[in-house]
């Protein structure tokens, strides 16, 4: 027992000095975006204070936070430390959803304000930047917000749970935790807004409506559609979203303005869907799949036993 103790009272204090020494590092990288830019701006008056709120969000905040914990660590003071920093970790959420705008403010800044540009370019070029730009700097916070996770999980792990520290950093690990699943959701949401305006883009015409609230993108990709009678097979585009499946084909290639783009064929509700594998139960070579809806059925082919495993899957999930 005592030996146990022992190591974990070693991995636990090489866990807090990690934490720590990554903490000065981290705190050195907010500090050129807080002192070369923040606070220059703010007296200079080189963007407008909204401008200057929507770019850096609560970056100064965040810094201030970690600054107090990394004196807090520096006495030993871990618990307690992690504690008073805890309630901060919402800034870690708010910032995560207002990054997305702040790029493209920033860009759009960088176009149209010709003294902001020469400000950054010359901010950029000061030794201490490493030849690092402000865009590789912005992201800094929800890096480290992975990193707190595991910190902490380890520390938790290593800590008797009879010890002081024990019920403080069970809570810190549920605070991160919360944090961090918020802030996959919001990068989650936004990956799929951009594939259903890529999707979007893609469509002929603006009869389709991909771009709708709560819909999910899942899958897409090449299947062969087999008709009813005796015909050739068709090889058509389909995308599979939450509610709905779509089927496209390829424009011609010598239309002036959709030659890249694809031509909706249909689009079926899955609320109303059956899937069923015809034939691709075995290692065979490809697979058959039977959707029925109530006025049409689809028999869809792939020679890739994989592709058609996945679709049965995707479709399968979706319906369900």
């Amino acid at each position: 027992v005592e030996e146990q103790r022992a190591r974990w009272e070693r991995k636990r204090s090489r866990t807090a000095k990690e934490l720590l020494v990554t903490e000065y590092k981290y705190l050195e990288q907010l500090d050129l975006v807080v002192t070369f830019f923040v606070k220059i701006l703010k007296a200079k008056g080189t963007l407008n204070p909204a401008v200057l709120e929507t770019i850096f969000g609560p970056l100064e905040s965040i810094y201030l936070a970690s600054h107090v914990l990394s004196l807090q660590l520096e006495r030993g003071n871990l618990g307690p430390g992690l504690e008073n920093f805890c309630p901060n970790l919402e800034l870690y959420g708010h910032y995560a959803e207002n990054l997305e705008q702040a790029n493209t403010t920033l860009k759009e800044q960088l176009k149209k304000n010709k003294s902001f540009r020469r400000f950054k370019k010359l901010q950029e070029t000061r030794p201490q930047f490493q030849g690092r730009k402000l865009e590789d700097l912005l992201p800094l916070p929800l890096q480290r917000l992975h990193q707190y996770r595991h910190f902490l999980r380890d520390l938790l792990e290593n800590t008797r749970p009879g010890c002081a520290d024990h019920q403080i950093l069970a809570k810190a690990v549920k605070s991160v935790s919360e944090v961090s699943w918020w802030v996959q959701d919001i990068t989650r949401k936004r990956e799929n807004s951009l594939q259903l305006l890529r999707i979007q883009k893609l469509l002929k015409g603006q009869k389709t409506q991909v771009l709708t609230p709560g819909r999910w993108y899942i899958r897409e990709g090449w299947l062969l559609v087999v008709p009813s009678k005796g015909r050739e097979l068709k090889r058509r585009m389909f995308f599979l979203f939450s509610d709905i499946f779509i089927a496209t084909k390829p424009c011609h290639p010598l239309h002036p303005r959709n030659s890249n783009k694809l031509a909706c064929q249909a689009v079926y509700p899955l609320h109303q869907c059956t899937v069923n594998k015809v034939f691709g139960h075995t290692q065979s070579q490809g697979g058959l799949l039977s959707l029925s809806f109530p006025h049409k059925t689809l028999l869809l082919m792939s020679s890739d036993q994989d592709d058609i495993n996945d679709w049965y899957q995707c479709l399968t999930a979706a319906v369900r």
